[in-house]
């Protein structure tokens, strides 16, 4: 028997990703080595978890938030914020719902002291609302820390110390024990300079982290962990939070969610921790890192709107709790004005939000492609008829409408930038605009038809067609009118008498090629009749399709007509619109029939 030799020359098939043989049948599908220097790389550990539970969870409530975007995020700009700006996005974090905000890094110079003070000092904190301030390590930076937050009604400190190898090798030059006893200390002297300068009026609360935990080996991180808590003593009433900051992203989400899940189990005092997660985004995954962290056992995510911070960001706070919004679980923060909360930010940042941005960008609740609007449309009508037969409004029922997973109207967006047309659009679209604009539901064939004018407009100017250009070039084609009174005919009037046999003679007053002309016919209604009397002026006209639809309710509501006609061989659409509906279809013929003869 032949051993099976791949395309590339090896007797051993490819194997897939994950190791595992994958049969190879075409060798333009092999992958080339890169040449790159990967060799200056190595891979993350895996965690040793063989019953780990999380694959299993769902997140069915609301984690904590802590928002950093005034210390972390504010700290990876190019240009920080100024004292307006700060105020401005501490306003704005309030007005959202955001419970725990961490204002500042006091110690690290007078504009985030002086910050921190004018919020507590202009009592600019509601009070559930507890904020938080950054320190490291070191004595003289404690106790200014603890200083900013005199007369605050609800604060917590932070303190920090980077617990990795390759930290306490390069940065620190320091044993495991040296760097425990660093955090320990500093947990010390937060204690005794909040005792000493705060006062009874301040609810005190402390969180620790483990610099770059996710590059820290995890017994050790533990290790420190239980060291500060034994200096804590963490109970029933008095919590400590665990932050376990990925201050790098290393790792697969899974991989993260592991490092959490043994974390959780193997806290002493879990019943009395916050854990706390603070994804960064250096492999493009903090979203899922920090959901995964949480299905792990996190209580509290930390992160900033629209993943501002260092390098590529803190985890994205908008796009977590959207998610869950999506999901049907409230995310306890407001994100119903969403392109006030983006305007709001770009101000304070100085930065644009990506058009792409998922939920806030300019563009995501649009369609460019034909398909994808002809699918939303037909959505949109399947919502309101299924709404329609539950008695209830669209509101009340279960959102379901391809490609958008949620309704945009739901963060404050409208429904005008959901269809936006260019060369890749098809009918879908052009209808969705008219219909939702105009409150005109045009049959499919005539969608057909006047997607091909569309289209041959953008394929001659390119770009986009807006809205206001497609009901132009609509009104252009089909509605003549006093200001573009195009067309063989113009109607002026019309009057109808029924025969006691049910044969109706129509009477129309009209300008027919410039002249005054009064035409009469007779059929088995107006628009057979008006055909008759369309063949005094030499006008061969045989209906195919009509039909017609209000366009509001009331008793002035007005009706559209849309008429499909055989006019001396040529298959054409014409539309009417009167508050009369016998005048629309008159209208909708007339339509049809200069269109012919354009």
């Amino acid at each position: 028997m032949t051993t099976p030799v791949n395309p590339a020359g090896a007797v051993n098939p490819a194997e897939n990703a994950v190791g595992r043989p994958t049969p190879v049948t075409n060798a333009t599908q092999l992958q080339k080595p890169s040449g790159m220097a990967v060799h200056k790389y190595r891979g993350y550990e895996a965690v040793d978890i063989a019953d780990r539970t999380w694959p299993d969870n769902r997140i069915t409530v609301a984690p904590r938030w802590l928002s950093t975007d005034l210390r972390d995020g504010n700290q990876a700009l190019i240009d920080p914020m100024s004292p307006a700006r700060k105020r401005e996005m501490f306003d704005l974090l309030v007005r959202m719902g955001y419970k725990e905000i961490e204002v500042g890094f006091p110690s690290s110079g007078e504009t985030d002291f002086a910050f921190v003070r004018s919020i507590i000092e202009e009592g600019a904190i509601p009070e559930d609302v507890t904020i938080s301030v950054l320190t490291q390590a070191r004595e003289e930076l404690i106790e200014r820390t603890v200083e900013s937050l005199v007369g605050a009604r609800r604060a917590t400190v932070h303190l920090y110390n980077a617990t990795a190898p390759t930290f306490r090798r390069v940065v620190f030059r320091g044993s495991k024990e040296q760097v425990k006893q660093i955090a320990v200390d500093g947990t010390r002297l937060v204690m005794e300079y909040a005792e000493k300068i705060l006062g009874p009026e301040t609810i005190f609360g402390y969180q620790y982290s483990p610099e770059i935990f996710t590059d820290t080996e995890l017994d050790f991180a533990l290790e420190v962990c239980e060291a500060v808590c034994d200096v804590w003593q963490p109970e029933e009433g008095r919590e400590i939070i665990l932050n376990l900051p990925a201050t790098v992203e290393r790792s697969t989400p899974s991989t993260h969610a592991d490092r959490f899940e043994w974390m959780s189990r193997n806290l002493s005092r879990r019943e009395f921790v916050c854990l706390s997660v603070h994804p960064h985004n250096d492999r493009g995954t903090a979203v899922a890192a920090a959901e995964l962290a949480i299905m792990a056992g996190a209580d509290r995510i930390e992160g900033c709107l629209f993943g501002q911070g260092e390098r590529t960001g803190n985890v994205d706070l908008v796009t977590l709790g959207m998610n869950l919004f999506s999901q049907g679980v409230d995310p306890q923060i407001d994100f119903s004005q969403i392109d006030e909360i983006r305007r709001t930010s770009e101000y304070c940042n100085q930065m644009e939000i990506h058009p792409r941005h998922p939920y806030a960008g300019d563009l995501v609740y649009t369609a460019f492609s034909g398909s994808h609007q002809d699918a939303i449309k037909k959505g949109f009508d399947a919502m309101e008829k299924d709404a329609a037969a539950q008695g209830k409004t669209v509101d009340e029922i279960e959102w379901a409408v391809p490609y958008l997973p949620i309704d945009p109207k739901d963060v404050g967006r409208s429904y005008e930038a959901v269809i936006r047309v260019n060369s890749q659009s098809g009918k879908g679209g052009i209808a969705y605009v008219l219909k939702n604009d105009h409150k005109l539901d045009l049959p499919r064939r005539m969608q057909i038809e006047f997607s091909r004018i569309i289209q041959a407009k953008t394929d001659a100017e390119g770009g986009e067609v807006t809205p206001t250009q497609i009901w132009s070039t609509f009104q252009d084609e089909y509605l003549p009118n006093a200001e573009n009174a195009w067309g063989r005919i113009q109607l002026r009037s019309g009057q109808t008498t029924t025969d006691t046999d049910g044969t109706d003679t129509l009477t129309v007053e009209a300008t027919v090629d410039g002249a005054d002309t009064v035409l009469t016919g007779s059929g088995n209604g107006p628009i057979s009749a008006f055909f008759e009397a369309l063949q005094a002026i030499g006008i061969d006209a045989r209906l195919l399709d009509y039909t017609e639809h209000t366009m509001s309710e009331g008793a002035s509501a007005q009706a559209a007509s849309y008429i499909e006609c055989a006019i001396d061989g040529k298959v054409l659409w014409g539309i009417g619109i009167d508050a009369n509906t016998t005048r629309a279809s008159l209208k909708a013929v007339v339509s049809a029939v200069n269109r012919a003869s354009r």
